[in-house]
């Protein structure tokens, strides 16, 4: 059955829900209060408001044109008409600077606000209650009284632009989705390793060399073959400074405020190929196709002066054509390796008194900093900007976890969380079966929906420091605007409903249901968005000796049916109702179906491996990562093998050995014991050095048995799983002691030096 089908089925079980609020906005108001009778929309309402009042007028013509190009109705303008929309600015502490009062009786939408902003947004929320294609039927707006206002200050949502260059107009399209549902940032990347994409007009290489490269679309990213001699560079183009201004205005009319991302001092291959000057080597290269980074400059040189007139030349134009407060110098992911090497660099950490590169990537951004303040600016960057000292007066953008940004939060710097689980948008939503190619990771839109911005290890006057939330969206993967729509849709409406509705007022299946109504308006505008995550979640639960497992689905009303025996479940199988027990080594297979219909392309599955530590408690001397918990504090002994999947079924351990205990509950005859690893270059993820395996029988005493020794290259960047394995004559024990020794990134990674991961999915005892 095509998914179309489908969907119109699951419309079908909404109905009740949908007539108990008889408006579907989103992001949730603060409050809504609903009266009887409708305000009929038609040509003979008049739109009243302050004429002299420049952002009023604004706003006025903006819900003007937005009402003419649904209905074809013209409002008249300060008429003295039966039917009325009043917009009014006020003093009302209660509303703060973008909150707004909106009141509909049958004669009269009042909508009242602080600032222009609240306005805007309470012309947005009328608007999500009028029809979005033109229509000769009658507008019926009920008659209600809306309180709102935001949570977060910052509400935003980035784009990247470098990988793939998406032109002005899309770029429009992307602020309306934006400004319809309240995100109020607009992070535009404008500069990558890939493609330089902003005009700067005293350095006309950056977009004639460095905007355009080898088109190699038609090979994966990470495998696209560099450019040679000779070859065109067709692929890529840029934005020039009167269409920047022009976008720029256009995000302002909805109160969006573009944050320009100048990406330094690493990701700047795009600026080497135009001016090989700025790099530690200074020798000549062509724009980057893709991944492929072998023998390639990617750093501005630190320790050379000219770079930073250079920077503050850029980021002068960059400055005068962006009103934001805030400019994005990036600092990310900074390849050190290069630095060590260059003399100048050297002499730079020596002149200055710093004591490594990662003082001097702080000194590189503090100079920059300064700059940036000096020209009356805030300066915000990835949480790298953290390593060897945070600048005086940076914010942080926290993308790896939530570490960076509470650590920042304690520091008293503006924080604004983006974690990449779950808010980086590149990753699947669904599937991955059937879905386009993503880079990997699974953040769907439940996982969205229940992220909450506010770490618990924050008290309460180091929260203040979290600004709001943002999504992320690179575009390795990404190629054209439709797939852009397609991997934010649905999930910046749940975002949106995170940084702006109160905790209290946000509810799963109330939002499911909202939705449903915006799924409807995307079919009518031709916007490509997911239709849901059919997939079932087996989750293994391993406790006091026994395996089980759980299953779910964010499909609501949908139920699920599995089999054990590795056959396809339909609607014969059997019905999932409690945790199923695992007494034997099997497979699980389970779909979602609803209305005798089953939902997605391939069932979930998940192998289990009995063995004698099944269910048993692992003690651990080093914490976990509470980033990578997988299934619980016994996933060792679940019986469930890990994947290349960093969010699922792996324990991580950073900087830290892996050392786990487990207590069989009895003494066991035992001839075996591995552990598996994995290593995922990529994501800082290393074999460890070696493991060792101790047993005992009173816990206390243990005896050393033997030492696997790791045999994975350290630059081996496939994904590799390995099983740290040994056999032994059978000997008895009741207590088994694990020890897998980390190690450090090495030489020529970007994180050469400092601790790597361990990651670890299941201690086997045979």
């Amino acid at each position: 059955m095509k998914l179309k089908t489908i969907f119109q089925l699951i419309f079908l079980i909404f109905p009740a829900i949908m007539n108990a609020q008889k408006v579907s906005i989103i992001p949730q108001p603060v409050s809504i209060e609903y009266a009887d009778g409708n305000f009929i929309l038609d040509s003979n309402t008049t739109i009243n408001f302050n004429k002299a009042n420049k952002d009023l007028s604004a706003a006025a013509l903006f819900f003007s044109a937005s009402l003419k190009n649904i209905s074809g109705i013209q409002l008249h303008k300060n008429a003295t008409l039966q039917k009325n929309i009043e917009l009014k600015l006020a003093n009302n502490s209660a509303l703060n600077e973008e909150g707004y009062l909106l009141n509909i009786s049958t004669n009269k939408i009042e909508i009242l606000a602080n600032k222009k902003a609240g306005i805007i947004y309470g012309m947005q929320t009328l608007l999500q209650m009028l029809p979005v294609i033109r229509t000769n039927a009658t507008l019926k707006i009920p008659c209600l009284k809306i309180i709102d206002y935001p949570r977060f200050k910052w509400r935003g949502m980035h784009l990247d632009v470098s990988r793939h260059f998406y032109g002005p107009e899309f770029i429009k399209q992307y602020i309306d989705l934006l400004a319809a549902y309240k995100m109020n940032i607009f992070h535009w990347h404008l500069v990558d390793d890939q493609g330089w994409r902003i005009e700067i007009k005293k350095y006309p290489l950056l977009t004639k060399i460095g905007s355009w490269r080898v088109d190699k679309n038609n090979i994966s990213w990470e495998e696209r073959p560099q450019a040679k001699p000779g070859e065109p560079a067709t692929y890529g183009g840029y934005y020039t400074q009167e269409q920047i201004k022009d976008i720029i205005q256009y995000a302002a009319d909805r109160n969006v405020t573009i944050v320009p991302e100048i990406e330094m001092p690493g990701h700047v291959a795009s600026a080497i190929a135009a001016y090989p000057q700025l790099s530690c080597t200074q020798q000549p290269q062509l724009p980057l196709t893709g991944g492929n980074y072998t023998g390639m400059a990617s750093n501005y040189c630190a320790g050379n002066d000219s770079v930073f007139l250079f920077l503050q030349n850029v980021l002068t134009e960059v400055i005068n054509l962006f009103p934001s407060p805030y400019i994005h110098m990036g600092g990310d992911e900074v390849d050190k390796a290069p630095w060590k090497k260059c003399p100048k660099c050297q002499a730079r950490i020596k002149d200055e008194g710093l004591h490594n590169e990662e003082e001097l990537q702080s000194y590189f951004i503090k100079r920059i900093e300064k700059f940036i303040n000096d020209k009356g600016r805030k300066m915000i960057g990835w949480d790298e900007i953290l390593e060897g000292g945070l600048a005086p007066d940076a914010t942080v953008m926290s993308w790896r976890g939530e570490a960076g940004g509470i650590e920042a939060a304690k520091m008293k710097h503006d924080v604004v969380m983006t974690p990449g689980f779950p808010l980086y948008f590149n990753q699947y939503q669904a599937g991955p079966e059937g879905e386009p190619r993503a880079n990997g990771g699974m953040n769907t839109l439940k996982n969205v929906y229940e992220y909450e911005p506010i770490p618990k290890e924050l008290s309460p006057s180091q929260q203040k420091f979290v600004l709001g939330a943002q999504g992320n969206l690179w575009g390795e993967y990404i190629v054209n605007p439709l797939h852009v729509e397609y991997m934010i849709l649905p999930r910046m409406l749940a975002l949106a409903e995170v940084v702006w509705s109160p905790v209290q007022n946000k509810n799963w299946e109330n939002f499911n249901q909202r939705l449903q109504h915006h799924f409807k308006r995307f079919d009518e505008t031709g916007l490509q968005y997911s239709h849901g995550n059919f997939k079932v979640y087996i989750k293994p639960i391993s406790n006091n000796g026994e395996l089980t497992a759980s299953l779910s689905t964010e499909m609501l009303g949908a139920d699920i049916y599995y089999s054990l025996d590795g056959s396809i479940p339909s609607a014969e199988s059997k019905k999932y109702t409690k945790p199923i027990l695992i007494e034997n080594s099997a497979t699980l297979k389970a779909v979602a179906i609803l209305d005798g219909n089953v939902l997605g392309l391939v069932p979930a599955e998940q192998s289990f491996v009995m063995h004698k530590a099944i269910g048993k408690n692992v003690i651990y001397t080093h914490a976990v990562s509470k980033h990578y918990l997988a299934d619980g504090p016994n996933s060792l002994t679940d019986g469930v093998r890990g994947k290349n999947d960093v969010s699922k079924y792996w324990h991580g351990f950073s900087g830290n050995d892996l050392i786990a205990t487990i207590d069989l509950g009895k003494n066991e005859e035992i001839k075996s014991i591995s552990l598996g690893c994995w290593q995922h270059y990529r994501d800082w993820i290393f074999m460890p050095s070696s493991v060792s395996f101790e047993i005992s029988l009173d816990g206390i005493n243990f005896s050393f048995i033997n030492t696997s020794i790791n045999d994975v290259p350290v630059n081996e960047k496939m994904p590799t799983i390995k099983d740290f394995a040994i056999s032994f004559p059978v000997q008895t024990a009741r207590y088994i002691r694990v020890k897998a020794t980390n190690t450090k990134c090495p030489e020529g990674h970007p994180g050469a030096g400092k601790p790597a991961w361990i990651f670890a999915d299941e201690i086997i005892v045979q």
